[in-house]
This record gives C-alpha cells, sequence and structure tokens, in this order.
C-alpha cells in the first residue's frame, strides 16, 4: 500500500533520477576503467573466477619468465664448455705431437709453453661470471670463485707454475618451476662439468668386524642412505648400489676394507650427515672437514679433473717423458673430452627443454589473458549503447518533472 500526498510525485521523481544517475554514473565507469566489475556485488561468480584467473595468469607469467632465464644461463654456459672443448682439442693435438718421439727435449718445453697457457684459458673458462657476477661452474656457492689455484714450484721449470687446482663450488643444485609444481633442475657443479675420468676412492682400513652402533645418515653426492643400528658392512655396501647416488660400492677382496667409485666422471662428495659411519670405516676425517677435500689421510684417491690432466700433461713435456704423454697422459686427455662433450649435449638438451617451456607458458598466457577478458572486461559496444540509452532516459525524466512543476516565483509576483 502506497500513501498518496502531494510530494509523492516529487519523491518518486527524485528517486528515479537518482537511480539513473547511479547506473549512468556505473556505465561510464566501466568504460573509463575498461572493467566489467566495479563491486564483487556486480556478479558474485565472474569475480571469483577473475580472481582465480588473474592469479593464475601472474604465475604463467613468471613461469616464462623462469624458463627464459634459465634458457640463458644455459646458453651461457655452454659457450664456455664449448671453448674449452677446443681447448682440450688442441691440447690433445699436442699430445699426439709430443707422443711420436720425434722432437727433442727443446720442442717439448716448446710445447710445454703453450700447454700451461691452454691450461690458464681452461681455468678461467671454468671460473667464469655471469652478467649478474654469479659464478657459473660452482653450483648454489654463486658468490665464491669455482676453482682455487695453487702455485708450486714443477721440475724443469725455472718459474712457479699451476700445481694444483681445487674446486670450491658445491653439488647444490636450484630446483626452477616452469609450470604448476614441475621444476627444471639448474646443475652447474664445476666437478661434473670439468672432470675427466671416474673418481674412485679405496679406504685402507679393514671393516670386517665393524657394525653400526647407532642409527645414522651418510651423504654421498648429495644422497641420503640411512645406516641402521647393527648393520655390517655388507648391509651398507647394498645400501650405497641401491640408492640413487650414481656410485658404486664394493668391497676390497684382500684388505676387507670399503671401495667407492663413480659411474660417471665426477668428484666424489662424502660426508656424515649424522653419526660417524664413514668415519668409523676410515673413508673421511671427523665430521669438521667439509668435502671434497675431507678424505682420510691413508684413503688413496684415484681418477682426476681435465686440470690435472693438463697439468700431468705438462709436466711430462717439461720432463721430457714421452712414454707417459702417449699412455696415460694421452688417455685421461680423451675421457676428459669425451665427459665435456657428454656436458655440453646434456646442457644443449636442457636448454630445448627450457625453450619449449617457454613457448608453451607464452601460448598458455594468451589463452589465460582470453578468459580474463571474457570474465572481467567490458563490452564497449553495450556499454555505450547502455550509456547512451541510460542518458535518453535521464534527460526524458528531467524533461516530463519540469512540465509536472512548472510553476516558478514569478506565477506568485502578479
Amino acid at each position: 500500500m502506497q500513501r498518496i500526498s502531494s510530494q509523492m510525485n516529487n519523491t518518486n521523481t527524485q528517486k528515479n533520477l537518482r537511480m539513473q544517475e547511479s547506473r549512468l554514473n556505473k556505465v561510464n565507469n566501466q568504460i573509463g576503467s575498461q572493467q566489467k566489475i566495479q563491486q564483487l556485488r556486480d556478479d558474485p561468480l565472474a569475480a571469483g573466477h577473475l580472481v582465480r584467473y588473474e592469479s593464475y595468469l601472474g604465475r604463467v607469467n613468471n613461469f616464462e619468465k623462469n624458463a627464459l632465464a634459465l634458457s640463458d644461463q644455459f646458453t651461457l654456459r655452454e659457450g664456455y664448455m664449448t671453448d674449452s672443448l677446443e681447448i682440450m682439442q688442441r691440447i690433445r693435438e699436442l699430445a699426439v705431437t709430443g707422443a711420436n718421439g720425434i722432437y727433442n727435449e727443446d720442442d717439448l718445453h716448446n710445447m710445454a709453453s703453450e700447454v700451461d697457457e691452454l691450461l690458464k684459458q681452461l681455468i678461467q673458462n671454468a671460473n667464469a661470471v655471469s652478467a649478474d657476477g654469479n659464478a657459473l661452474f660452482a653450483g648454489t656457492n654463486t658468490k665464491s670463485t669455482a676453482f682455487d689455484v695453487e702455485m708450486g714450484n714443477v721440475e724443469g721449470s725455472g718459474v712457479p707454475l699451476i700445481q694444483n687446482v681445487r674446486y670450491n663450488g658445491n653439488i647444490d643444485s636450484n630446483l626452477i618451476e616452469v609450470d604448476e609444481h614441475k621444476y627444471l633442475v639448474n646443475d652447474n657443479a664445476g666437478n661434473k662439468t670439468f672432470w675427466a675420468e671416474h673418481q674412485q676412492i679405496f679406504s685402507m682400513r679393514d671393516a670386517s668386524e665393524w657394525h653400526a652402533t647407532q642409527d645414522s645418515v651418510i651423504l654421498i653426492d648429495g644422497v641420503e642412505v640411512e645406516v641402521t643400528r647393527g648393520d655390517n658392512i655388507y648391509a651398507l655396501v647394498s645400501k650405497i648400489n641401491n640408492s640413487d647416488a650414481a656410485v658404486k660400492a664394493s668391497i676390497d677382496p684382500v684388505r676387507n676394507s670399503l671401495n667407492l667409485a663413480t659411474t660417471d666422471a665426477r668428484q666424489l662428495w662424502l660426508q656424515d650427515k649424522t653419526g660417524t659411519t664413514l668415519f668409523d670405516l676410515g673413508v673421511i676425517k671427523d665430521s669438521t672437514q667439509q668435502p671434497p677435500y675431507n678424505y682420510n689421510d691413508s684413503v688413496r684417491v684415484a681418477g682426476g679433473s681435465m686440470f690435472d690432466a693438463v697439468i700431468a700433461f705438462r709436466n711430462a713435456l717439461l720432463r721430457g717423458d714421452q712414454e707417459s704423454i702417449g699412455g696415460r697422459v694421452l688417455g685421461t686427455i680423451d675421457m676428459g673430452i669425451d665427459s665435456l662433450n657428454a656436458r655440453i649435449a646434456k646442457s644443449g638438451s636442457e636448454y630445448e627443454r627450457a625453450q619449449i617451456n617457454a613457448q608453451r607458458s607464452s601460448k598458455l598466457a594468451l589463452d589465460v589473458t582470453n578468459m580474463v577478458a571474457r570474465e572481467g572486461d567490458v563490452d564497449f559496444t553495450a556499454a555505450a549503447t547502455d550509456m547512451k540509452l541510460l542518458d535518453y532516459t535521464n534527460q526524458a525524466t528531467l524533461s516530463n518533472a519540469g512540465k509536472m512543476y512548472h510553476s516558478t516565483l514569478l506565477n506568485y509576483m502578479r
């Protein structure tokens, strides 16, 4: 029931004018902001979809950026690895030349000078940094120099030369998210990239009577191996061989000691995470010593890096030892080349995968953008039509109101 009074027409007219102005203002705001939803109550369902779509679009854009940034790192590292491969190929040519037996000691000394310069360039490549100053081959220890150089006196040389090259990074890798809960591994440990031989560790301590006195965990190349109280050496070897570590364990048939060997060219990374299992077996020093150079003093280590191979070649040239050059030295250089070729192929494969993910994210971003536009963007044709209709209605209402209340003060001044 509606009460009839003299103010009813005026009240209804004012109410309708305010409502028309509100609708017109809403359409103007939609056109100005290009957003269909001004408030959540305009369309709660579409607003919920829009929030999820915009959040997903932001993540997809980040996935694309991650994949592209990772591609750039792969490209940069591959460039330095390719250059290092050319250096190793030149070193091999010199090794073949130096091993043929027709050159005298002076000629071999001259070759040693070139090999020493190639060694310096190889180390320079291994210590390369990216545009943001991060070491390319130091694992996640990117703010340090990947390889430290030790100088010393070498037989046949009157000046100090590079005597040893030690890895200063770590073997940790970064996981780069390129899709929802999908990651690419950024593994740039230099003690894998610049390693020539399978490394082998031979403990000298008899382990036939060894039993684990407590539950513990050992780390082998970053992979955890759980040791249970009461385990003997045979159980430990079985657990290591069944783990995900690229390492094979065995028991020395003479000394009954633990032997470890990598399944590809890399440096072994051994550590007691909890307990003292590896220390008790005489493999590593106490837990205060950090890998990779924490081997027990009695341990025999075989298998070195490309730098070790080149240093051995240079020293053999300085000594005039052509037999060594044509034997172990040349063989180690060949293994280093093969290993570096494998690393370059792996890096190229990872680059292609990163590019595929970047392209997929780019296409997906367009699809999600269309979804966002469907739910949130204003239809300009419909909005413009509504605005003209509302403006026309408002003008008509004002015109009718003016006719209804045409009396003015002048009507009372006659």
